[in-house]
């Protein structure tokens, strides 16, 4: 933000370091907080009585703690895995931000191997949640079904659909930007993607959050019409 007001393009190195491990940090945190939601919403919708024994104030610290601490992990994994390897093409990345995949670029051929570990630890987390994710809403689903009240549907659906909008565009937009064909790749894509999974799911997470909310809902419905 700093350098698009002063129109500057130049980064220190120890704050490219600090901005790849904050980056990955609350990208990692709020994919895994994501997955807590989605818990949430199951013990909410399928086992209600049963919500205050299972989602008590101590279950809810130790998910948070279980949240911060793998993507603290994550971001300590990337960073240094990331910055160990010698930079021996230049020091210019090509975005507007110190993206990981832009960085590897400048390292060594022979170095860039080294990263796969860290990147299999990624994955093998992010597909964990998603699995995770998926099986939660498959029960959530096959619960509100079996419903006989359509306003128990309604408000099953309502609790969720807010969630479920930001999971898709969080996880859409990150699975288009890193596993996109090469053959469509180009700078100018890259950088449209990285906004996209950078910049707008934070700034829309707000307003999809607060679509329950009836005083915005009036509001918004006021500046409408």
């Amino acid at each position: 933000m700093a350098n698009s007001l002063w129109d500057d393009r130049a980064i220190t190195y120890d704050g490219c370091v600090a901005q790849v491990f904050l980056f990955v940090l609350f990208m990692s945190v709020e994919y895994s907080l994501l997955t807590i939601m989605s818990y949430d919403r199951y013990i909410a919708i399928c086992k209600p009585l049963h919500y205050g024994s299972l989602l008590g104030s101590r279950a809810c610290a130790q998910m948070a703690a279980a949240a911060w601490a793998s993507g603290f992990l994550n971001a300590v994994l990337h960073t240094a895995t990331t910055f160990f390897l010698p930079l021996c093409q230049g020091n210019a990345v090509d975005q507007f931000f110190c993206e990981i995949s832009q960085i590897l670029k400048l390292s060594c051929t022979d170095s860039y191997l080294r990263e796969v570990r860290a990147l299999v630890f990624s994955f093998s987390l992010g597909f964990g949640c998603f699995v995770f994710i998926v099986v939660s809403y498959v029960q959530i689903f096959l619960a509100v079904s079996r419903m006989p009240s359509e306003r128990g549907q309604h408000k099953a659906f309502s609790t969720c659909l807010p969630h479920l909008v930001v999971v898709s565009l969080f996880v859409s937009t990150i699975i288009f930007a890193y596993l996109k064909p090469l053959s469509i790749s180009s700078p100018s894509l890259d950088y449209v993607l990285a906004v996209l999974y950078s910049v707008v799911p934070p700034a829309l997470n707000p307003f999809i959050y607060s679509m329950r909310n009836k005083g915005l809902k009036y509001a918004l419905w006021n500046l409408i019409s």
